[in-house]
């Protein structure tokens, strides 16, 4: 079998003929991320990979970094060549001309991101704090899903597998021994974070966490200008769902007619909105309230 950490030199070589056109979705955690990466991908010629996201994907090579806010620097030329490898290697299988990619750490990372695929283009996806800080609270401390596990676990390399099987079943203890009942991480690594974990609440790290990965966002892609980035507003898009996708697939030169969009978006509907401010008490809203101001 051939080692996973090798650079994969030929086969980039054999399928960059291909032209890539990446579609990057930025957005702090529980901002509608997935929710926008399904629909584009319901669109023909736009392709995506069949979980959650691949983290596991973009930390290769980079593997015991402590976060996931990756300097530059870390995109060394296998790290690249093996990262772009597997964007290509999925727009062949699909018959893709836009590979959709949505990985929530790289809010936090956008430079690394640019220096691994300088042609991408990207959508930002912004959400009411509340109502995602709530969400990420939330998922700190959801139960198991093995289901779920299973279909990100299909893309670890192999040589990262006995890693990352180590690291998760910390995890889970950790979740079982905490007076909170959380998990030792969750979500986007900001540097810095398992020290907070130790000295504030979750709560206040899920705000941290929020803030980290929209502002970092923020500043990045605002240097790119609006030739590479198309901003959404979640609670926008989820009022005005075919109308928020035909003009970012006019950002993106995608061409569908009515028919396909209204069948992408079928099952989106503003459900969500609002609901982080039932579901975190006044204290907790207090907490949160104090933590954005404060930054």
């Amino acid at each position: 079998m051939r080692h996973a950490n090798l650079a994969d030199g030929p086969e980039l070589q054999r399928w960059s003929a291909h032209p890539l056109d990446p579609v990057i979705i930025i957005g702090a955690p529980r901002s509608g991320t997935n929710m926008l990466r399904d629909v584009l991908a319901a669109v023909p010629g736009l392709a995506t990979w069949p979980c959650d996201e691949i983290n596991y994907i973009w930390r290769h090579g980079n593997l015991r970094y402590p976060s996931d806010e990756f300097p530059r620097e870390l995109a060394r030329p296998e790290v690249r060549s093996f990262i772009r490898t597997r964007f290509h290697r999925l727009a062949m299988r699909a018959g893709a001309s836009h590979v959709v990619e949505k990985t929530c750490a790289n809010s936090l990372r956008i430079g690394f991101i640019e220096a691994i695929v300088p042609e991408a283009r990207y959508i930002h996806i912004r959400r009411n704090p509340i109502d995602a800080i709530a969400s990420a609270f939330r998922r700190w401390r959801a139960p198991l899903s093995l289901s779920y596990v299973m279909r990100k676990a299909r893309f670890v390399p192999p040589s990262d597998v006995a890693y990352y099987a180590l690291r998760y079943g910390a995890n889970r203890l950790h979740k079982l021994a905490s007076a909170e009942r959380h998990l030792a991480t969750w979500g986007p690594r900001f540097n810095g974070m398992d020290a907070m974990l130790h000295r504030a609440t979750l709560l206040e790290v899920c705000t941290h966490q929020w803030q980290r990965c929209a502002q970092s966002a923020e500043r990045a892609l605002r240097v790119l200008g609006a030739e590479r980035s198309c901003e959404v507003d979640y609670e926008e898009f989820v009022s005005r769902p075919r109308e928020e996708l035909q003009r970012i697939l006019g950002f993106l030169g995608v061409p569908a007619d009515g028919i396909t969009m209204a069948a992408a978006v079928k099952n989106v509907a503003p459900t969500e909105v609002g609901k982080g401010q039932h579901e975190l008490t006044e204290t907790e809203l207090r907490v949160v309230r104090r933590v954005l101001s404060d930054h």
